[in-house]
């Protein structure tokens, strides 16, 4: 195939464009999570009340003229929504901006598969693409971002606090009426999940999310396939220890993890691979960091899907992990002096 990254090769180059976009995207989605402005948030009673009257959730596209209407007919509602547009409307944009970045991604993500099925790069297929080491890394960590993304802007920005950006995002901007507007794509995908921070997990949470954003399934059953035969990172040469397995295969255990709740079915009903996961990648490691910090503790999480409780609570018995905590002691206790 050439030098994989060479700017000629118009096949692998659209694709590290792609990954490196979702990599902004995210950092975006990061920085923006410390930037909701407080009348958003309804938690935050006092920012919220002052402009309550004229910010609305999803409701207001059942009956936007009575919401219009209400506004136009009160002369202190009129001024207290221009002088909203005015302080609100470039933070507004931002968000929504970024908002639509995830949409837009996952339409070009699954338009660049389209594109390799249809042979428009010649010679070239998402099977061969898989069989080059930088092609099936970036094939893999593209749908990885796809879902990080959606978890990220759920846990960092409230369902409820989207719903009011996008509403009055869509109330003050001119961009509703171009055709080429994707504000009603944008709303569907990012409309309240019901998950709340620390709060009870809503049911089929969070498959039924990631069932929004439409992947290529072919595509899909590839990548978790590699994810879970192959050492996409060659990182086993550098620990040969056996006992060192589930560092190694560390990173690439997060990127499975978040994959499957795009196949929902090997996490409930494929014992037999979920067992070979969890050997694989979690046989003593059960709180794993997904992305930037993100932490999760796989017991938890877990919880609601069949195979996969099943599968790790092979690895929970009490004496094995015991057994390991003794030997992490044993080896602590020796290295400490050593670093002194």
């Amino acid at each position: 195939m050439g030098d994989f990254f060479d700017e000629s090769n118009a096949c692998s180059y659209n694709l590290l464009r792609i990954v490196s976009r979702g990599n902004a995207i995210i950092a975006e989605l990061l920085r923006l999570s410390d930037m909701v402005p407080s009348v958003f948030r309804n938690d935050l009673k006092q920012e919220y009340s002052k402009y309550a009257d004229i910010i609305f959730d999803f409701s207001y596209f059942k009956n936007a003229d009575f919401f219009e209407n209400k506004i136009e007919s009160n002369a202190q509602l009129q001024e207290k929504d221009d002088e909203f547009r005015e302080n609100y409307v470039d933070i507004l944009t931002r968000f929504y901006l970024a908002f639509e970045s995830i949409h837009k991604y996952g339409f070009d993500l699954n338009r660049y598969i389209e594109d390799l099925e249809d042979g428009v790069y010649i010679q070239q297929s998402m099977e061969s693409l898989f069989l080059n080491v930088d092609g099936k890394q970036l094939l893999c960590e593209a749908l990885f971002l796809c879902g990080v993304m959606l978890l990220v802007v759920d846990q960092k920005i409230l369902g409820s606090v989207r719903e009011r950006m996008l509403v009055s995002y869509y109330r003050y901007s001119a961009q509703r009426s171009t055709s080429d507007s994707n504000i009603d794509d944008v709303c569907n995908l990012l409309r309240s999940t019901g998950f709340v921070q620390n709060g009870r997990r809503p049911a089929n949470y969070p498959e039924d999310y990631f069932r929004r954003m439409k992947i290529n399934q072919l595509y899909l059953s590839l990548v978790i396939g590699r994810l879970r035969s192959d050492d996409i990172y060659n990182q086993i040469a550098a620990y040969p220890f056996p006992e060192h397995r589930s560092t190694a295969m560390s990173n690439q255990a997060s990127i499975l993890y978040v994959c499957l709740y795009f196949s929902p079915d090997i996490l409930n009903n494929q014992y037999s691979n979920m067992r070979e996961i969890v050997d694989k990648f979690f046989p003593d490691n059960w709180v794993i960091n997904v992305y930037m910090g993100i932490v999760v503790n796989l017991i938890e999480v877990w919880e609601p899907y069949k195979a996969a409780k099943q599968a790790l609570n092979n690895t929970l018995e009490i004496l094995s992990i015991k057994s390991m905590a003794q030997k992490h002691s044993s080896r602590l206790t020796k290295l400490l002096p050593q670093v002194q």
